[in-house]
């Protein structure tokens, strides 16, 4: 970007909030709110049928999400609402809890106390703490909930029965499932993934302005009319009999929204493994909220910085309040964030109107959401999985070095043999090891050695020393935390032994975020270090005699 286009984007004066920034932006967000509720209308419904829960739980989600949660968190144009990226988590509390209404309802209680204790980690500014994980295993539990998503999903997507629940079995299944597809269910599927797929193609045009999961769920319910799936009967082909049941093809929503609400049932506490869901919960919710919104904060346009820990704070709340009420627990949830800012979003207000839309939908019009084909909504999350787990993010992972590719597919293995924790427990443990086995000594893998001090009025010195790893970079971070922005930072780097990936990724975001801010930072030392790839933020070790 040439300085002319930096100069003319910083005097852009940056967007009011509250109730002023509502009178001076409120056309633009709500086109973009409207254009959002398109989005998170199917995505919703799909996210809770995918977790064993109603429909309307997704809805419920949503709509705490837009209507309440904008209102009091840290961001400015992050989406919040139900996400992908939790279904794993719930599916696997609902099964654990005793499955049916019963697992449903302990569940929500589990969502609820994870709740609690989020925004209680928010008020005592936890925020920060999502930077505590490396980096690779982070990439690798997304990469693994993708995974799982798309073999759950894909039956469903072809209308095809399996008794197999475990991603091992699910996947040893997978010749029996296409075996066993119905043709017609199967091919609302299957087109549904052709429309989603080609529409990556479309580069302009009118079908680009149209929200792809509406398209598809269109053209879905016209494939459903056509194939009478909204009436049971059977029909024969190629010399099988197969059955349509409504009940079992269609979203099932209540026409009246008072009757959607679900209690917990906080009795539940006492099961073995309720505790475990708490957990699971808690931890996904907000590693996931925390780097959305930092990722969020990269594209808003006026450089805004989200206060991660009021996020939390604001997402335990709202999914408490959720699940009090039967919803899904609330996330601050990347892709539709990226289509609000893409769609001229200036304001929170943009989330409210889409939480205000999908509740006026709902209330108006619910008889329709129950002609949605529910194999439409498997291929939306099967092509969601894929996404998480596609191929460029293998690429990218091992572009960065092996070891990265090591945590990454780690992190995978376990986590698809056994849960999401062990997985990302896995994968923090072999990057332990592996910083052992590089020399970093104990005493340093939790507090950084690092000097701050003022070289000159606009310019200042960081000097980082031993090792600088994943475990100890929050005490980094304080020290550049308190760096004003518009300073000219030096980063010396001549006297660290071990920088790794982490690290050094948050050490570029931080460069970039100067630069933002009117300053600058420099490194200096690095080419006393060794890389294991020429990706810049690979992970580097001192040459012998450097020190």
């Amino acid at each position: 970007m040439s300085s002319e286009s930096t100069d003319s984007l910083s005097a852009v004066p940056i967007p009011l909030d509250r109730l002023a920034g509502l009178k001076q932006n409120w056309k633009t967000d709500m086109v973009s709110g409207f254009i959002l509720f398109l989005i998170a209308l199917p995505l919703s419904l799909g996210i809770a049928m995918a977790s064993g829960m109603p429909p309307m739980a997704g809805i419920i989600a949503a709509m705490v999400g837009g209507l309440m949660v904008s209102q009091i968190s840290g961001s400015h144009v992050t989406i919040n609402g139900p996400a992908a990226g939790l279904i794993v988590v719930i599916l696997a509390s609902v099964d654990r809890l005793g499955g049916g209404s019963q697992g449903y309802r302990a569940t929500l209680a589990a969502i609820v106390i994870s709740g609690v204790l989020l925004f209680i980690m928010g008020r005592f500014k936890a925020g920060e703490l999502g930077k505590f994980f490396p980096a690779s295993v982070v990439h690798g539990m997304l990469a693994s909930i993708g995974i799982v998503i798309m073999l759950k999903q894909f039956p469903v997507m072809l209308g095809a029965a399996t008794k197999a629940k475990e991603p091992i079995q699910l996947f040893l299944q997978l010749p029996n499932t296409l075996a066993n597809a119905n043709p017609e269910i199967a091919a609302i599927g299957i087109l549904s993934m052709v429309i989603l797929i080609g529409l990556t193609f479309v580069k302009g045009g009118i079908l680009r302005k149209i929200p792809a999961p509406i398209i598809v769920v269109l053209c879905a319910c016209a494939l459903g009319i056509a194939f009478h799936i909204t009436t049971k009967h059977s029909y024969a082909f190629c010399g099988q009999s197969f059955d349509i049941n409504p009940s079992k093809c269609l979203v099932q929503v209540p026409t009246n929204m008072v009757s959607a609400f679900t209690f917990p049932d906080f009795s539940a506490s006492k099961l073995n493994g309720f505790w475990l869901s708490v957990l699971s919960i808690t931890l996904v919710q907000g590693i996931e909220t925390v780097l959305s919104c930092a990722a969020v904060d990269k594209l808003d346009p006026y450089k805004r910085h989200a206060n991660l820990s009021r996020d939390l704070s604001a997402v335990g709340l709202g999914s408490a309040i959720s699940g009090l009420l039967g919803g899904l627990p609330i996330i601050a949830e990347i892709v539709r964030s990226t289509a609000n800012v893409a769609n001229g979003a200036k304001t929170r207000w943009s989330n409210f109107f889409h939480g205000l839309f999908v509740f006026s939908f709902v209330l108006l019009a619910a008889s329709l959401i129950n002609t949605i084909p529910l194999a439409s909504l498997a291929a939306l999350l099967v092509f969601t999985g894929y996404r998480l787990a596609s191929p460029r993010v293998f690429k990218e992972t091992h572009a960065i070095g092996w070891e990265q590719t090591l945590l990454f597919v780690t992190t995978i293995a376990v986590t698809l043999a056994t849960d999401l924790l062990i997985g990302v427990a896995a994968g923090v443990a072999v990057k332990f090891l592996l910083h052992i086995l590089r020399g970093v000594h104990l005493n340093q893998l939790f507090k950084a050695n690092v000097e701050v001090f003022a070289a000159a009025p606009d310019t200042v010195i960081v000097k980082i020393a031993d090792a600088a790893v994943f475990s100890n970079y929050l005490s980094i971070k304080k020290h550049l935390a308190g760096i004003d922005p518009n300073k000219k930072v030096i980063l010396d780097l001549s006297r660290a032994t071990f920088i790794d990936h982490t690290v050094m990724e948050h050490l570029h975001d931080f460069a970039q975020d100067q630069a933002n801010g009117g300053g600058s930072v420099a490194f200096t030392g690095l080419e006393l270090h060794q890389t294991v790839s020429p990706h810049p933020t690979s992970c580097r070790k001192q040459t012998a005699g450097a020190r």
